[in-house]
């Protein structure tokens, strides 16, 4: 009896002194985890849409709240809320779902680490949305990171019948316009269409918004320097852009096509066994450099008798053409391949 009673108040005080304890700490609840270990929030959440599905991608957090640095994360906590078109409501909550746990990894030395995560089991006619959160351990979780969302419905096919047309200081791009899904149904819906562009071949990039149209002029471009373009379908559901497949490359070099302005004030004189020509520069920007033709009285046409480089403007001919009258015009080249010639200059004979 003794040794019962002995237990009843050994467990009475044990009871007393866990409350007085919880009490005293203020844990009500689990405990709060210091700033100095809960990660910063992720905020570069960001998503790719294809006909594979969807690609989410993310950041590791580097930092605390605090400021301190994060060497490694435990794990990522990923909430998706998927909702019916006809059911999506822009005031209402987002019915997030218990979220999925994904691992987690040591940050790189020296670049930070990228997380990825992919579905492909995605029902069409609804809109999905996505938020993440990391942890350093089952106690120190982050707020939560920024929310991306995207409407998901059966994507178009991808454009055919690419073709760039070259210009000077411009390329057209055309295709043939889209007609049917990936499951090979027509089509219902508003198709439109977005220029994707490479200098590089990789790293495309959108220029500007979706069209409607089957043709781009581009002419944010360089003469000589290499185009990379593919064309992305995009499909118009109930106002929100749906991603569709995208076409394979084209590529194509811009061609400058615009000659230099001719020389001005051509003059001949005469020298000892020959006539030397004078004129001013051309006004281009990009001049290579010069031509010289010589025409006789009784020709029609003028032949090239010498080049000049741009810094030269002056050139001697010591094959001219006895008892014959003779005219010189100039002109100028520009840097292009093949180079632009300018109209000829004003022709001009041996002053007597």
């Amino acid at each position: 009896m003794k040794s019962l009673n002995g237990a009843r108040v050994a467990g009475s005080l044990l009871l007393i002194g866990t409350l007085l304890f919880i009490g005293g700490c203020g844990f009500k609840n689990y405990p709060v985890p210091p700033a100095s270990v809960v990660p910063k929030p992720i905020e570069d959440l960001r998503y790719a849409v294809d006909a594979k599905g969807v690609t989410l991608t993310w950041s590791y957090p580097v930092q605390t709240v605090k400021g301190t640095d994060i060497s490694e994360i435990s794990s990522f906590e990923l909430y998706r809320a998927v909702v019916p078109l006809d059911d999506y409501c822009s005031g209402c909550p987002i019915p997030f779902g218990e979220p999925q746990v994904l691992p987690g990894g040591v940050n790189g030395d020296e670049t930070r680490r990228i997380g990825t995560f992919q579905s492909s089991l995605l029902r069409s006619g609804h809109k999905y949305f996505f938020k993440i959160r990391s942890r350093t351990s089952w106690w120190a979780a982050s707020a939560d990171s920024n929310i991306v969302s995207f409407v998901w419905h059966t994507p178009t096919k991808a454009p055919e019948g690419l073709k760039v047309k070259v210009g000077d200081g411009q390329l057209t791009i055309t295709w043939q316009p889209v007609t049917s899904y990936l499951d090979g149904r027509k089509v219902d819906m508003p198709v439109e269409y977005q220029v994707l562009r490479s200098q590089g071949g990789k790293g495309f990039k959108a220029l500007g918004k979706a069209m409607s149209g089957t043709t781009y002029v581009d002419r944010m471009v360089l003469d000589g320097q290499k185009y990379f373009y593919k064309i992305q379908s995009v499909l118009i559901v109930e106002g929100n852009v749906v991603d569709g497949s995208t076409s394979n490359e084209v590529s194509a070099v811009p061609v400058d096509l615009t000659p230099p302005l001719p020389p001005a004030s051509v003059t001949v004189i005469g020298v000892a066994g020959g006539n030397k020509l004078y004129w001013e520069k051309s006004t281009g920007s990009d001049v290579a450099g010069y031509r010289i033709y010589r025409r006789a009285a009784n020709e029609e046409k003028a032949i090239l008798v010498g080049k000049t480089k741009a810094d030269t403007v002056t050139f001697t001919d010591m094959k001219v053409p006895k008892n014959v009258r003779v005219y010189y015009s100039v002109t100028a080249i520009d840097k292009a391949t093949p180079p632009n010639e300018s109209a000829h200059s004003r022709e001009a004979t041996l002053r007597h």
